[in-house]
């Protein structure tokens, strides 16, 4: 079976509060998009599943992603024997994308139809939870508000129609070492994710865009926060409606509501930076 693995942004990312667990509580309004892996899953060839991609520095075996989900899967189903993962990324890795997160979702839906299981987007979401924490809204995909760790979903109103314009800069961010410089009590700047919602329901881009926020930026790295802005201005230059970075970074987003301004956006950005993309948002229904 082949099917793609969709990327998602952060249109807004807050955290609210760290748990007794050692985790945070997030609150979270996330937006798959165009940008996509493609899988081929297939009956394994070996007594054991392999991962393989175009990048070969990603794991094959039992830590990749992929391989976790149809782990998960079966533990959870007893259905289905081992699976080879064949994965052509185009979604770039360690970049606040899930791009990770999004093969391993692709796998889960894939055994759901491979196996005849038949299972319910919901409980795909619910067994995604065991493979990480952004797997879940993979699995259930389009436009979502997510909360705890991002496990429990909410679908929301689609993103009205526009151009998304994602850079990558040539840097990984440390998730771990970002959370472990948030202080939530000292916390400023949030997010208007009450905001983003009603303007959602309203079909309003420019509402959306101009009340996205990501609290991570707050707590970057000088340098690293320095890149990020100068990215995130070069997207407002070209007529983005507003912009943000996703996840724990480092890539930024822009949204646009004209063809020619994201155009130009590429363009321009491309001139400095090699992970540029120009894509749209995708809706809950995944191609296969």
């Amino acid at each position: 079976m082949e099917l793609l693995a969709n990327a998602k942004i952060n249109l807004t990312l807050d955290i609210l509060r760290k748990r007794e667990d050692g985790y945070h509580d997030l609150q979270m309004v996330m937006q798959s998009v165009t940008l996509a892996d493609r899988l081929t899953v297939t009956p394994a060839q070996g007594a054991e599943g392999q991962a393989v991609s175009d990048l070969r520095f990603l794991p094959t075996g039992s830590k990749n992603l992929a391989q976790t989900a149809a782990a998960v899967f079966r533990a959870a189903t007893g259905l289905g024997g081992e699976v080879d993962v064949s994965i052509q990324k185009h979604v770039p890795v360690c970049a606040g994308l899930a791009g990770g997160s999004a093969d391993a979702a692709a796998v889960l839906r894939a055994m759901n139809q491979l196996t005849g299981a038949g299972l319910p987007t919901e409980k795909l979401a619910e067994m995604g939870a065991k493979a990480g924490s952004d797997v879940p809204f993979c699995v259930l995909g389009g436009t979502a508000l997510a909360e705890g760790r991002g496990e429990l979903l909410t679908p929301l109103s689609p993103l009205p129609p526009c151009r998304v314009v994602i850079c990558k800069p040539p840097f990984s961010v440390s998730t771990p070492q970002l959370f472990g410089r948030v202080n939530v009590r000292k916390i400023v700047r949030r997010p208007d994710t009450a905001g983003v919602i009603a303007a959602l329901e309203a079909g309003d881009l420019a509402g959306v865009a101009r009340r996205m926020y990501n609290v991570f930026e707050d707590v970057l790295e000088p340098r690293r926060y320095g890149e990020i802005a100068s990215i995130k201005a070069a997207l407002i230059d070209c007529g983005a409606l507003g912009a943000s970075m996703s996840g724990s970074g480092p890539s930024v987003f822009g949204l646009f509501d004209s063809e020619h301004d994201a155009c130009s956006a590429l363009a321009r950005l491309e001139e400095s930076y090699r992970d540029v993309f120009l894509c749209a948002p995708a809706g809950a229904d995944y191609e296969v």
